[in-house]
């Protein structure tokens, strides 16, 4: 069943092929002429005149054709270069002013980064400053709890019974 469409199908394209490379089948009428009359080949006509004024019209027609093209380009491309300009501007505007906002973060961002500078700072001199005196406080508890360890071992030379107290305690 396939063979018979597949040699169908090759000898469709043959034929196909054939008739297209055919000249009587390659010819081809020319358009109508405005007017109403058709062309006919130079060779079944007896003057050659005809055909060199109409081939002149058909060039006519054609450059003004060409002329009213270019005038219709020309007056898109004005038409383009004007929109694009507008365009132009409009996103230079939003550019102006996104650069505008990018500075104002820049520079919100350099205000909060010295803040977070400043507030560390003061931390560090905070504590600093609030420890000194515990510091200080300390080393005066030291030096008393010093000199009443001199006192006792100093008593405890006298006295006996502290002696003892002392030396249980290993502090002597």
């Amino acid at each position: 069943m396939i063979q018979k469409k597949l040699i169908l199908l090759i000898i469709f394209i043959y034929v196909g092929v054939i008739l297209l490379c055919n000249p009587a089948f390659a010819q081809t009428q020319p358009p109508p002429l405005p007017t109403g009359r058709q062309a006919t080949p130079p060779l079944l006509k007896g003057g050659e005149g005809e055909v060199i004024l109409e081939i002149r019209e058909r060039l006519i027609r054609i450059e003004e054709g060409q002329k009213a093209l270019n005038q219709r380009i020309d007056e898109l491309d004005k038409r383009l270069s004007g929109r694009i300009d507008e365009l132009d501007k409009r996103l230079g505007g939003r550019i102006d002013g996104l650069e505008k906002r990018m500075d104002y973060l820049v520079n919100l961002i350099y205000v909060v980064l010295a803040g977070m500078f400043t507030l560390v700072g003061f931390v560090l001199w905070d504590r600093r400053s609030a420890l000194a005196p515990a510091i200080r406080r300390t080393r005066d508890i030291e030096e008393r709890e010093e000199k009443l360890e001199r006192a006792i071992k100093e008593f405890a030379l006298k006295n006996p019974d502290m002696k003892e107290i002392l030396k249980s305690l290993g502090l002597l």
